[in-house]
């Protein structure tokens, strides 16, 4: 059950909830399908299916899902529809209808189609660690992300979340790394990697599986690109790819990581997701560790 994604945010200074206190704040935001009218639903679910509690807490770290589901009702579905029904309305008064005639009849159409739409449901996961202050979500794309915020800030008062402050630009020392063939100390770099330009016509570069040459990064220097995402691995042990934004994609724990998880025998699901979660929450708290200090973080 590893992540795959980090986005990683800090608690706020005055975090000192407890995690039933947790599980009780969110069960008031409890996830309920969407209705036959609602397009969309979203709220917190259990992230065990054999225990109801919307906070896990597996070794004093927590863990939380919310489940985000949406109706799909594609508009070429809807625009055929209003077709039709406007040639039936053209027939019986004897002229096409106005926009504000096809603009209700789209909204009917719609309503009437939404009990029939096919439903998409997606859980993002989240990561809250008390003791170092992190609150990390495992989730790709930034409107998920905004979704999650959202939501703690509505279960939560006060609000718990804090950006991280670095006093370093990443896609500078990702640059820098790059330049100088060297990563910081416990890090090294994979041969993937891309680079952007400044301006209203930025442009980008990629690269997968192939390591940039010398010759290349300076070029891309000179032409005002800056490397934007690199894939580093970490103490041979976990690999990933940092963006210019500090966010974590295609998070991987390496062998060593998979050989260990697999000693511990055979384990029920709900010992399996509390081993695997143990065993994420350690590793990554020292990355972590690891690459914010290169990335200077200021702390309180």
């Amino acid at each position: 059950m590893w992540f795959k994604n980090l986005k990683v945010f800090r608690l706020s200074a005055h975090w000192a909830k407890h995690w039933d206190e947790i599980d009780q704040a969110l069960s008031a935001h409890r996830f309920t399908p969407a209705g036959d009218l609602s397009a969309v639903s979203q709220g917190w679910v259990p992230p065990r299916e054999d225990d109801d509690r919307l906070a896990v807490n597996v070794s004093g770290q927590l863990l939380l899902a919310m489940r985000m589901e949406k109706k799909l009702l594609p508009a070429s579905v809807i625009n055929q529809e209003v077709k039709a029904r406007a040639q039936i309305i053209e027939a019986e008064q004897g002229y096409r209808p106005g926009r504000k005639q096809i603009k209700d009849l789209k909204e009917m159409v719609t309503e009437s189609l939404m009990p029939r739409a096919f439903t998409i449901a997606r859980d993002v996961r989240l990561w809250i660690d008390p003791v170092n202050h992190w609150l990390v979500i495992d989730a790709a794309a930034s409107s998920q992300v905004e979704e999650v915020l959202s939501a703690l800030g509505k279960a939560m008062h006060p609000y718990p979340v804090e950006p991280l402050r670095l006093n370093q630009s990443t896609a500078n020392l990702m640059t820098s790394w790059l330049i100088q063939g060297e990563a910081p100390d416990g890090f090294t770099i994979d041969p993937d990697s891309q680079w952007q330009s400044g301006g209203d016509s930025a442009g980008v570069i990629r690269y997968a599986k192939h390591a940039v040459s010398t010759d290349d990064i300076t070029r891309h220097v000179e032409n005002g690109y800056q490397c934007t995402r690199l894939a580093l691995t970490w103490q041979d042990r976990i690999s990933f790819v940092l963006t210019d934004t500090a966010d974590f994609k295609r998070v991987n724990p390496l062998d060593i990581l998979e050989e260990r998880a697999k000693a511990d025998g055979a384990l029920n699901e709900a010992e399996k997701l509390d081993t695997d979660f143990t065993l994420m929450t350690s590793e990554l708290n020292h990355m972590l560790a690891a690459i914010m200090e290169v990335l200077g973080e200021e702390r309180e």
